[in-house]
Parts: C-alpha cells; sequence; structure tokens
C-alpha cells in the first residue's frame, strides 16, 4: 500500500500543541520511579510484557489499544505525550508509522530510548510482492514514493522466527535499563515458547496435503508462508487498502482453487468474507469453506482483556492452517 501522508501537518501541529502543553504544566510527567515501556502495536505489547514478567520495574502500555488497523492509526494528542514521555518506545518502523518521526524530534526526549524493528530486523525485512492474479492498488491513490522506491512488508510479527530474534533484541536493550537478571531469564523461557511452536509449525506444514493457500483478502502474511515454504495467491499485497476485487480478480483465484484441488479461502481478521464467498460462488464446485486466520492487525483492549496473547493467537493460527492445507 502506498500510504497517504495527507495528516502530516496536522500531525506536527499536534505534536507542538502537545509539547507546549507538557512544558507548560498541563501534562506532567510519571514520576513512580518505574521505566516507561510504550508499544504500539498487541504483538509487541505483548511480547515485552512477557520480557518484563513481574518486574516491578517497568510500566508496559499499548498505543493502539481500540481496535483500530495498524494502517489506518492517527495519534491523538494523548498519544503524543505518551509517546513523547516513555522511557523505551518500540514501534514497527514500516510506511504505517510514518507519523513517529515528527512525533519524536518534536518531543525531544534525550533520554529516550526509541526502537524501530524494521531497522533491528534489517536484511531480515522483506520487499512487499505484487504476486500473479494480485489486483495492483487503484492507480488512482497519490502516492508519496518515487516509482523505483521499494515498499517493505511491515507486519514482521507473523513470523516466529523475526519474533524470537526481536524479542532477544528488545531484552537486550531493557536490560540496560531494569532488571536485568530478571529479563535474562524470562525472555529466554519466552523465546523457548516461540521455538516450540516454530517446530510445530514446521511438522504440521511437512505432513500436511497441500503446500498452497488462496486469500480471497489483503494478504499480511507473506513472512509466514516464506518461513515454511508454502506457496501463495491473494486478492491484494497486505497493506492494500482496496477492498473491492476486480471481476478478473475473483476468477483467477477461483480458478486456483480448482487446479490446486483447495477447499478452504482463506480471510484475515474481521473480514466481511463477501469477497470470499465470491469466489467460492464463481468455482464450479462450490463446497468450500472460508478460514479466518488472525493477523494482529488490530487486535483491541477488550480482547486483551479477554486473554488474547501472541502465542495464543498465532496458536490458533496454527490450527486454521493445518485445517486448510488438508
Amino acid at each position: 500500500m502506498k500510504k497517504v501522508l495527507k495528516y502530516r501537518m496536522l500531525i506536527c501541529m499536534l505534536v507542538i500543541l502537545c509539547m507546549c502543553a507538557v512544558l507548560g504544566g498541563c501534562a506532567k510527567k510519571k514520576k513512580d520511579g518505574k521505566i516507561h515501556v510504550v508499544c504500539t502495536t498487541f504483538p509487541v505489547y505483548d511480547w515485552v510484557k512477557n520480557i518484563v514478567g513481574d518486574s516491578k520495574d517497568y510500566e508496559v502500555e499499548l498505543l493502539m489499544d481500540n481496535g483500530t488497523d495498524l494502517h489506518s492509526f492517527q495519534p491523538s494528542a494523548k498519544d503524543i505525550v505518551k509517546v513523547g514521555e516513555a522511557d523505551v518506545f518500540i514501534y514497527i518502523g514500516g510506511e504505517s508509522d510514518e507519523w513517529v518521526g515528527d512525533v519524536l524530534k518534536q518531543a525531544g526526549n534525550k533520554d529516550q530510548i526509541a526502537i524501530n524493528l524494521m531497522d533491528v530486523l534489517g536484511d531480515k525485512a522483506k520487499v512487499e510482492e505484487l504476486k500473479e492474479g494480485m489486483q495492483e492498488e487503484d492507480e488512482h491513490h497519490d502516492h508519496d514514493h518515487d516509482e523505483e522506491e521499494k515498499e517493505y512488508d511491515e507486519h514482521i510479527w507473523l513470523s516466529l522466527k523475526n519474533s524470537k530474534y526481536l524479542c532477544e533484541q528488545i531484552a537486550d536493550v531493557l536490560k540496560k535499563k531494569g532488571d536485568s537478571e530478571a529479563i535474562e531469564k524470562n525472555v529466554a523461557a519466552y523465546v523457548e515458547k516461540l521455538e516450540k511452536l516454530d517446530k510445530e509449525f514446521i511438522d504440521m506444514i511437512k505432513n500436511s496435503k497441500n503446500k498452497t493457500v488462496v486469500f480471497g483478502d489483503r494478504f499480511p502474511f507473506r513472512y509466514l508462508v516464506d518461513d515454511y515454504c508454502l506457496d501463495y495467491y491473494a486478492a491484494f499485497a497486505g497493506c492494500s487498502a482496496d477492498s473491492e476485487a476486480s471481476f478478473e480478480t475473483v476468477v483467477f483465484l477461483a480458478k486456483k482453487l480448482e487446479e490446486k484441488k483447495l477447499g478452504f479461502v482463506f480471510v484475515i481478521d474481521k473480514s466481511d468474507k463477501k469477497l470470499a464467498n465470491a469466489i467460492i460462488e464463481s468455482c464450479s464446485d462450490k463446497n468450500k469453506e472460508v478460514l479466518e486466520i488472525d493477523s494482529m492487525q488490530s487486535t483491541s483492549k477488550k480482547e486483551i482483556e479477554d486473554g488474547a496473547s501472541y502465542l495464543g493467537i498465532m496458536e490458533k493460527n496454527l490450527k486454521v492452517l493445518q485445517k486448510g492445507l488438508n
């Protein structure tokens, strides 16, 4: 997706107003002696909660806690103050986080450690691809990028291998700030759980009948399918703003279902499933099912309160994928 930055000036003005309020005493920085860690997205928030565990040195906050999709999030004045005051601020660093640079620059918190996870991932970050049959984004959309500029897939948390690496890197930073002994113990235990689940994915896919998935939706799972050598076809790229597929796209995906003898069409969480059902209706054999797999792009505070966790969601994704590949 070529994200439009039409709110950039508004964000800059909001940042300046918020920082003036802070300096003027209208917003008081917390002085409870704790290290305040602010995370933009749910997967990162849950990683950090597991890394710090029961340590009293840290307070962890989630910025996007109202179920807003990562790609449409715009920070409020309250969010900007939280980011500016954080001791440690952790964000994905993809195109959806282009607002972060202005906030951090204006905040001027010299003691803050900001962790851009795309930068931490380095060469492991993947360029978003336009695969065969995938609908290109509406040519009328505005772009702030040169045609030749690479666009990286920001859904880095949907790889258990990435998650392991990133948790270790986050822990290294947090150890410098607080209870290093507890952090080291907690991250080792959490990484072990990630490795165990990764092996379960490997074993499941090794024994699966099919090695291809068809998505009647956006496709944020590039990292996951690449980890396990799965092939895929999808209506739209991972960050696409489009939701209406062309007739050609529907027909192409229906043909792939029949060609590969697949009985399932995948969608991401909170999908209305209209496109997936249209693809099934275009098949000669309509005895197919829609399966939902969770991308964790819009996990809400209510879902967290009800027990949602990164590992728990990935375990559910394993079961859904297992059904869809057999």
